[in-house]
């Protein structure tokens, strides 16, 4: 049998060894590589084509979210499986607009992630348990009120846009962010010009908030407000 061939991204090292050892027990799935930012997920996704990739929402650089975004971009994208935290309805929607086929919840991931994996390679959906039952109801209810679904764009920003914001974030000065992303520092003021325009926000303590709240950072990843 060919083994499902598997990406962890996580950038948490205890909890990624802890998965990899985990999932290094069933006999169907191989670990091909193992990221801890959102750009090496992108990297090792391009070279290795994995089957399916495990990303966690919450990383430096670039965040689960934007890193599916781009990976989900490639021509023969693998299935994305998502970690998270949290399990609020905001981040699911975004995980489901984004067409990655599944949401797991950081608490009960050790239980379920090979299952996940399994069925996500299979081309189903998979999700926590608890956020099963929630998308179960709100269709129920949608369906019997006549809603009809929102057509929500969480991304209003570009890829680029969405990088330099989670930078700006992290508390990046515009030369380290240009460096990062190997781009120039006055491309990097264009972007950043451009993302405020569009957010109309204009000071870099309410992209900081904005950014926290939409997810592409969680608080504790930020360092300093500059």
């Amino acid at each position: 049998m060919t083994p499902i061939t598997v990406i962890l991204a996580e950038d948490h090292t205890i909890v990624r060894e802890g998965l990899r050892a985990l999932l290094e027990l069933e006999t169907d799935i191989a670990i091909v590589g193992q990221a801890e930012n959102g750009h090496q997920a992108v990297e090792l996704c391009a070279a290795l084509c994995p089957d399916v990739v495990v990303l966690d929402i919450a990383m430096p650089r670039l965040n689960g979210l934007e890193a599916a975004r781009q990976i989900l971009r490639s021509g023969s994208p693998p299935k994305v499986l998502i970690l998270s935290a949290h399990s609020d309805d905001a981040y699911v929607e975004q995980v489901m607009a984004l067409g990655a086929s599944g949401y797991l919840i950081k608490q009960t991931a050790a239980h379920t992630l090979t299952k996940a994996i399994r069925e996500v390679h299979q081309g189903n959906s998979f999700f926590s348990p608890a956020i099963s039952r929630r998308r179960n109801h709100h269709a129920q209810k949608a369906r019997l009120q006549g809603d009809l679904p929102l057509n929500r764009d969480p991304f209003r920003l570009s890829s680029r846009e969405t990088e330099v914001l989670q930078l700006i974030a992290e508390g990046r000065a515009n030369k380290e962010t240009a460096e990062i992303l190997h781009i120039s520092v006055k491309t990097v003021e264009k972007h950043r010009q451009s993302l405020m325009e569009k957010l109309n926000i204009h000071d870099t303590a309410s992209l900081t908030r904005h950014a926290i709240a939409t997810g592409i950072i969680e608080s504790s990843v930020q360092v300093t407000i500059l």
